[in-house]
């Protein structure tokens, strides 16, 4: 697996303060995509164990929240299986933070349709919020907060699993938009 980023410290990709990694390699090619340069497998650095070293070094600062991957697309089989076992790393290592991916894949296709991979549910154990569906350029809304267009879902994944259906990440209520109140 390739990566084509990473931000340390950044505050737009989920609650409180992150690490940010950017996958390269995505087959989804939405329009006015905001990194179309990740598209290529092949684009950035190979993703390798002390580009890890670094990443969970990050994460153990107390004022890190946890870490977000994006893309590219995280949830290519082929991302699948070279992240599986660096969040199952981050999980093991890095207690208490949270792990957020964002994918343009529906979390039902995920896991029971034609995205699903032998590597899926290991990593849905992993992650705590999935943030779901391709951006879509006519759905786009600025005062949405963590997504980019309306049809996107904030999912808790793992009361998603318990439940059998999905369940969406609660927000606090005094952030859960940009909108001025």
């Amino acid at each position: 697996m390739n990566y084509a980023a990473i931000k340390y410290s950044d505050i737009a990709n989920g609650p409180g303060v992150r690490t940010v990694l950017f996958v390269s390699g995505c087959t989804h090619h939405c329009a006015e995509c905001f990194q179309p340069e990740t598209w290529s497998f092949s684009f950035g650095r190979p993703f390798t164990q002390e580009v890890e070293d670094e990443i969970i070094q990050s994460l153990n600062e107390p004022w890190v929240a946890g870490i977000t991957v994006l893309g590219g697309e995280p949830m290519e089989p082929v991302n699948q299986a070279g992240l599986l076992p660096f969040l199952q790393r981050v999980k093991r290592e890095c207690p208490g933070k949270s792990i957020w991916v964002y994918t343009g894949d529906v979390y039902e296709n995920l896991l029971y349709g034609g995205r699903n991979c032998p590597e899926t549910a290991d990593l849905f154990d992993c992650i705590d919020v999935l943030v779901d569906g391709p951006y879509a350029k006519d759905l786009k809304d600025i005062s949405l907060r963590f997504r980019g267009s309306s049809n996107q879902r904030i999912i808790d994944v793992p009361a998603s699993l318990a439940s059998g259906e999905v369940v969406l990440w609660e927000d606090d209520p005094q952030f859960a938009s940009h909108k001025m109140i």
